[in-house]
């Protein structure tokens, strides 16, 4: 029995019924190798779909309800889908409800239907499993209300529209577009600005990605993130009032952003360390691109330590844990290149770390990050998974 079956036997035992009509709908999560908290600033970055991902067994049920459940979570919700602009504080649930009333909103058709979620991408770990839920959602929501054919980028841009405009999270694009337009053993090189992407193989040869869960888990609303992105939209207004004409701050070379150093007095020198780092992530995230295509993987495995010296220092979206982690991966033999990934606050650190290492990285990690902040870590390995999908089983 897979793991499909055994869902539709627990969503049958929810919402009763038969197998008659029910559809399943998989969206990953995501690691971001590099480009951090640029995507909002107009810069490129380079997702890679996990394989861990969230599932959805869904049916029409001939009402005007959605009815959502999950596997780990006790309560159930219902929604009226005449009244979606209604559960914007549910405790769980909103960013299902969201991804519907922006979908009703856009023309989509949202008929009453059962949800059972099912997700092995950790909550809280910075990844993306909430845009995994949308993405999933939305191409349940929208094919079960009769669009056979789907615009994945749509979906993505409608996804990131529920999770900014009704959730209150002011994410960029990236974690959307990456779990419904990922590519098995590709990542994604996207300009946020435009949404121009191509697909990279992802081929590390001696190496491999270990990641590395700090368990502190963010909760992004409640963190500084929109802050840093309010600071980055500060940053952008004093470059701009005092002669620059930028669309982003990622349209910027460092040697521009140098020329307006004069302008951030005092107080705002904060701003300008904040628009630093989002210009020279955008130089290193252009130069890994270069460095994965070449085969370059000790450069890579450089700049992805630059990154997280820029973000800790300059946009300081790292704390304790994180820095345990890069500190400790960066004295442990077999590893060229170690950075957290994600929006930061805790959650993970992804380490480039030599095939014939991993175990040894990993019982050196837990014994001295234990040692640091009094609990262990976890520790997680995924090839390159695909995008959001419809399943059909045989």
């Amino acid at each position: 029995m897979t793991k499909y079956h055994e869902l539709i036997r627990q969503f049958i035992g929810i919402y009763g019924g038969t197998e008659e009509g029910i559809r399943i709908f998989e969206a990953p999560g995501r690691i971001n190798l590099i480009g951090e908290h640029i995507d909002y600033n107009g810069g490129h970055v380079l997702p890679v779909a996990l394989e861990m991902t969230n599932v959805v067994i869904a049916r029409p049920n001939g009402t005007d309800r959605l009815n959502l459940a999950a596997t780990s979570l006790p309560d159930r919700v219902s929604a009226d889908i005449h009244a979606l602009e209604n559960y914007k504080n549910l405790p769980w649930g909103s960013y299902q409800c969201g991804v519907a009333y922006v979908l009703q909103q856009k023309g989509y058709s949202i008929v009453g239907c059962d949800l059972l979620y099912h997700g092995t991408v950790p909550y809280g770990a910075g990844l993306s499993s909430s845009a995994s839920i949308e993405v999933a959602t939305a191409v349940a929501l929208a094919k079960l209300g009769g669009r056979d054919e789907l615009n994945m980028v749509e979906i993505a841009l409608l996804a990131q529209e529920a999770e900014n405009k009704y959730v209150g999270m002011k994410c960029g694009i990236m974690d959307q577009f990456a779990a419904a337009m990922a590519k098995k053993n590709h990542a994604i090189f996207l300009d946020c600005s435009t949404l121009e992407y191509r697909y990279v193989p992802l081929e590390l040869g001696d190496y491999t990605i270990v990641i590395t869960n700090t368990n502190a888990p963010h909760k992004l609303t409640e963190s500084q993130y929109n802050q840093r992105r309010a600071e980055c939209e500060q940053a952008l207004a004093v470059i701009n009032a005092n002669g620059g004409n930028y669309p982003h701050l990622c349209s910027m070379s460092l040697d521009e952003l140098e020329s307006f150093k004069r302008c951030f007095k005092e107080e705002a020198r904060v701003l300008y360390r904040r628009a630093r780092h989002c210009v020279t992530e955008e130089a290193r995230t252009v130069e890994s691109l270069k460095a994965l295509e070449s085969g370059d993987i000790e450069t890579f495995g450089k700049l992805l330590c630059e990154a997280n010296i820029s973000i800790r220092d300059d946009y300081e979206a790292t704390g304790k844990e994180l820095d345990a982690v890069f500190d400790i991966a960066m004295g442990i033999d077999g590893v060229i290149g170690s950075r957290m990934t994600g929006g930061g606050f805790g959650g993970c650190n992804i380490s480039i770390v030599r095939k014939d290492r991993v175990e040894p990285f990993k019982k050196i990690m837990e014994e001295e990050y234990t040692k640091a902040v009094g609990y262990a870590p976890s520790f997680y390995q995924s090839n390159a998974g695909e995008g959001a999908r419809e399943v059909y089983l045989k």
